[in-house]
Parts: structure tokens; sequence; C-alpha cells
């Protein structure tokens, strides 16, 4: 699948802050299961961008502005080619053992309730083991956007029984690692089902590590495992080390956030556009 995403995010003060950093996490890298064709990041004030790459492999944009701006707006596109690897992600540098990801963080620490419910998995194991999980998240953890936060623990996320994709993968890397799996947080964009082209926000997925197959990815908002229908952009222990913009302000204050994003299959849309003109052809007669 051919994908093309178009995601841009803007921060608005009622005050001009007088420095903006940020941390943007929005590049994605080749691997076994994607091939960025092409990709371009861009900021609509005087800024300063210092590319590198993080522990996990991830691709890491400093941006640092250069005067006082009453907003900021950094937007990426690019086109991505994806495969369907059954889930399977492979090609991806990886600095660290996968025993980094065994330990808890504090958006992924189990409560009693979250140890009651892991341990409702004990009788399986591997594969089993990690589809029955995201299959029991998804039935049990309802999506609804704004009932949590990006700050909202998965233990909070668990008890409240309504979330986001971010909150879904939260608490599975919480029972994964409590099961002793080490388990990741994956950020990313997904080409929603429903053909549905704007979106609210980036997607979130988790990883795993399997013996004699590395890791695999679970959406257990979706209740599935991604394919190619998904953009893989950068990973880590939970969303914070993941997430795609992360910074702070000096100066400004009333701070507010709004994202747009387009997530497309173009050989869908471009299918869509010939049948259109195609018909409009037909309907119209003879010129």
């Amino acid at each position: 699948m051919r994908i093309r995403i178009d995601h841009a995010t803007t921060y608005s003060y009622d005050q001009a802050a007088r420095f903006i950093i940020q941390v943007l996490r929005l590049t994605p890298r080749s691997c076994d299961s994607q091939q960025v064709d092409r990709w371009r990041i861009e900021t609509d004030v005087d800024a300063r961008l210092r590319q590198s790459e993080d522990a996990f492999g991830n691709i890491v944009h400093t941006l640092y502005t250069e005067q006082p701006a009453d907003s900021l707006t950094v937007r990426v596109a690019g086109e991505v080619t994806t495969t369907d690897t059954g889930g399977v992600m492979s090609g991806w540098p990886e600095r660290l053992s996968p025993l980094v990801f065994l330990r808890d963080t504090p958006l992924t620490t189990c409560d009693a309730a979250l140890i009651d419910f892991s341990e409702t998995f004990r009788d399986k194991s591997g594969l089993e083991q990690l589809h029955a999980l995201t299959a029991a998240l998804h039935e049990r953890i309802t999506f609804e956007v704004g009932v949590t936060s990006a700050t909202h623990t998965a233990a909070q996320a668990f008890a409240e029984g309504r979330g986001v994709c971010q909150d879904h993968a939260n608490i599975f890397i919480a029972v994964a690692r409590r099961l002793g799996v080490p388990a990741r947080y994956v950020s990313g964009h997904m080409v929603r089902m429903d053909g549905e082209t704007d979106q609210e926000a980036a997607h979130a997925w988790a990883e795993a590590h399997v013996d004699g197959l590395g890791w695999v990815g679970f959406d257990p908002a979706n209740g599935v495992s991604p394919s190619e229908s998904y953009v893989r952009v950068a990973s880590g222990p939970d969303y914070l080390g993941a997430a795609p913009v992360r910074g702070t302000s000096y100066g400004g204050g009333g701070e507010r956030l709004s994202v747009k994003l387009d997530v497309r299959d173009v050989r869908q849309s471009q299918g869509q556009q010939q049948a259109q003109q195609s018909g409009g052809r037909q309907t119209g007669g003879p010129r």
C-alpha cells in the first residue's frame, strides 16, 4: 500500500512566547514493513531544526525558535510504501536488549486491578497469550475521545474502562510486562478501514517481544495486529518515549493545541477520482 500523510500540529499562545523548544518524533524510517519514499518537515516560523537519533532508533528533530512567536505550526508530509508482514517488525535499528522493556514506567505500572486482570492470561503463552490480551482489551476498554489525557496512567484508564489508542497501548504494555513479556509503545499512522482520511490524531499501538519472532505488533484499540495499513514512526517504553511532539515554551501563556491530519491510500484515492471523472463524463453526455 502507498500511504500519503499530511500532519500539522499548531500551538497558539495568548501572548508571544519568547522561546520555544520542541522535540519532534514525526519522521518515519524505512524497515522491512515500510519504505519511506519521500518526507519533509517544516515550520511556519524562523527556527532551527537539529536531526539526531535516540536510543530507541527513532529519528528525532529538536526545534528551537529564533524569535518570539504567538503561534507555531510544525508540518510533516510524505509518502510511505508499506508491506504486510503479519505484524512482525524487523529491519529497525535495535540498540537495546528487549529486557529493557520489562521495566515499569510511571505510565505503565500495574495496580491491584491490573495485576488481577493479568492473571487471567497465565494459562496461555506466546502469541496465543498476546492475541488473547489484545482481544480482551478491545472488548473491555471502550474507545472514547476526551475521557483521558496524555498524563493518564494505564491503571487509571483501565479503571475508567474508556480511553483512546494511547490508553489501550499503555494497558497492553503494563499487562504484558507483568506476564514477563517485554513490550513497548509505538506511535504512527493508520489508513482507516472506513475510508475516512481526516483524523483527529496520530495512532498508537504496542509491540511485544516473542521468542523466535522478535518484535510483533498488537493494536488493542482495533483488536488486530498491524498490517500494510500502518506506518510506524517511533517507539519507546511508553507514550512519553514515543510522543510525536513534546516540549516547552518560555512566556506566552494560555497555550492551545490543534492537530490536522490526513492519512490516505494513494492508489485507492486515485481510483476513486478516476471513477468519479469517468462517471461525470458518462452523465454529462457528448460535448
